[in-house]
């Protein structure tokens, strides 16, 4: 199939539409915020009281300090499988409260 001039594909328009709007930090935000329990799991993400981003910083407030202390150490570890499972660097750390 011949791909003219002035043709684009749905997902090229949607693209440009997200960088025209400057919606598209927005909606990886939302993405990597949504895929939370699936990193970390049912126990952690139960005890999950907030999830926000600020500055490409995520602030998780916990409401056990075991757990925050335990999510704390693996920190590092938890940016970059929030990262990988969005497909793109969203975050540069995490900080637990």
């Amino acid at each position: 199939m011949i791909k003219r001039e002035n043709e684009y594909t749905l997902q090229e328009v949607l693209q440009e539409l997200l960088k025209a709007y400057r919606i598209e930090d927005k909606l990886l935000e939302a993405q990597l915020i949504s895929s939370w329990e699936k990193v970390v799991g049912g126990i952690f993400a139960k005890h999950t009281q907030r999830l926000q981003i600020k500055n490409r910083i995520l602030f998780v407030s916990l409401d056990s300090a075991a757990l925050r202390s335990e999510l704390a150490m693996a920190r590092s570890k938890l940016v970059e499988m929030l990262n990988k499972e969005v497909g793109n660097k969203v975050i540069d750390d995490i900080v637990f409260r």
